[in-house]
């Protein structure tokens, strides 16, 4: 792959984050094979990203901090304007921001730290628990060696957040991060790992978002979510990248017996997003629920869906997607689930739902089942709607204008992913809907 990534970048940035030699040599192992990798040629075109112009690694000017008031006016600026102290105040029992490639704020209540709740910016545990990052970082789960831009992420990681819940504690209050990508022609690789151990139970929150510029920018992070046997981990994410951000993303989730994993994902942003969060269940009785909404408009590709692979006994899966179009947009669900030879008496159901607001834009499913046991159900369910011309008479007969009645239908249309989000996140998804309907207007 010829970019402006070199070796140097890569041992530059372990070395500022005084690195262990396994990390260093987990670096330069993934961009030997980043080196050697090529762009995906199915899904859709990445010609427009710009590699060999990107900045792969920028400190934010800052040290991470346990107080708001100690960041400049800027970054607190900024994160202010999302929301996020307050949300902090009101409802959260930690959270942590990051601003390009530098965690600047972290904190977790004192309670679930006494509960031996581990709550860390990424770069720090690697510090601190070692031992415990080693076993898990991009060795159980997601492998440098999985995809072209999982080799990258692998190279150049920064920042991000690590979680451990100990064994039977309930975490009754969200954790929270927040990944603002706010320089030009810049790359974010934050790294998430998540560890649920045995019958715990823990919320997780991210946000992402960008200013717009002129030239394209690059996410490429990752989510390592481990579900220990009885536990439940309910993971949930709104991306609303800027329009000029190449969404590249990669999810995945180890479930073990009777735990549970929930995806609540959210994609409004970006110019293309591929992102396909899958769950991988090992252990009997495991289960895995994905909800999910996209919103494509004017220039934008959102190829985005779920994978399940059913690898053990009585395993359930349910996945429901919410697609909507408009401007031109294209939206494109990808749907895979595999029941391996030990997946015997599984059960899998998915459905997936298109609204079209005009005939410029398009709307698509691609599903896919590899099965290789005969004791295995899968239920498949998709339908693909518009907003007819009869629709909106009878709204102009009620007073509502063409902008309200169409926001109106999308708010119906997505409500069950609504439903499923904590109150903050569900006004946050529907002022972002209304944004997308007030551009239009301007």
């Amino acid at each position: 792959m010829k970019t402006t990534l070199s070796e140097e970048i890569v041992r530059t940035i372990s070395r500022n984050k005084n690195e262990p030699q396994w990390m260093l040599e987990k670096r330069l192992h993934a961009f030997l094979l980043w080196q050697n990798a090529i762009l995906p040629e199915w899904g859709p075109s990445l010609s427009e990203l710009d590699l060999d112009n990107l900045t792969y690694y920028i400190e934010p000017g800052v040290t991470e901090k346990k107080d708001w008031k100690e960041l400049p006016k800027e970054i607190i600026d900024t994160f202010e304007k999302l929301g996020i102290p307050k949300a902090e105040r009101e409802f959260l029992g930690g959270v942590g921001a990051q601003y390009d490639s530098g965690v600047v704020y972290h904190r977790i209540q004192d309670s679930l730290k006494a509960q031996g709740v581990i709550f860390e910016n990424m770069d720090v545990a690697v510090e601190k628990y070692p031992e415990l990052v080693k076993e898990y970082f991009m060795n159980a789960c997601i492998k440098p060696e999985e995809h072209t831009f999982v080799s990258l992420h692998g190279a150049v990681w920064s920042g991000g957040t690590f979680i451990y819940v100990p064994k039977g504690v309930k975490v009754t209050l969200p954790l929270q991060a927040y990944f603002r990508m706010n320089a030009p022609s810049s790359g974010q690789f934050e790294h998430t790992l998540i560890i649920a151990d045995e019958g715990s139970s823990i919320e997780y929150i991210e946000g992402c978002s960008a200013p717009k510029y002129a030239f394209s920018s690059l996410h490429a992070g990752c989510v390592e979510l481990i579900v220990k046997k009885d536990a439940t981990l309910k993971y949930t994410s709104i991306e609303n990248w800027s329009k000029n951000t190449f969404n590249l993303n990669t999810k995945k989730a180890i479930v073990e017996a009777n735990a549970n994993i929930i995806w609540c994902n959210g994609n409004i942003g970006s110019h293309t997003t591929m992102l396909y969060p899958t769950s991988v269940l090992v252990g009997e009785g495991a289960y895995s629920e994905s909800l999910g909404v996209t919103v494509a408009g004017a220039d934008q590709i959102q190829d985005t869906g779920t994978k399940v692979i059913h690898a053990a006994p009585n395993t359930r899966s349910f996945t429901r997607s919410k697609s909507i179009a408009k401007d031109g947009g294209i939206s494109r669900y990808r749907g895979f689930v595999q029941f391996t030879k030990n997946a015997d008496n599984c059960h899998a159901s998915t459905v997936c739902d298109g609204l079209l607001l005009d005939s410029e834009s398009s709307i698509e499913a691609v599903p896919c089942v590899k099965k290789s046991n005969g004791t295995c159900e899968l239920a498949h369910e998709a339908s693909v709607g518009s907003v007819s011309d009869e629709m909106m008479w009878y709204f102009a007969m009620k007073g509502f204008k063409e902008n309200d009645a169409r926001r109106s239908l999308v708010k119906g249309f997505m409500r069950p992913l609504v439903q499923a989000l904590q109150l903050e996140y569900a006004l946050e998804l529907n002022r972002l809907i209304e944004l997308e309907f007030e551009e239009k207007q301007v």
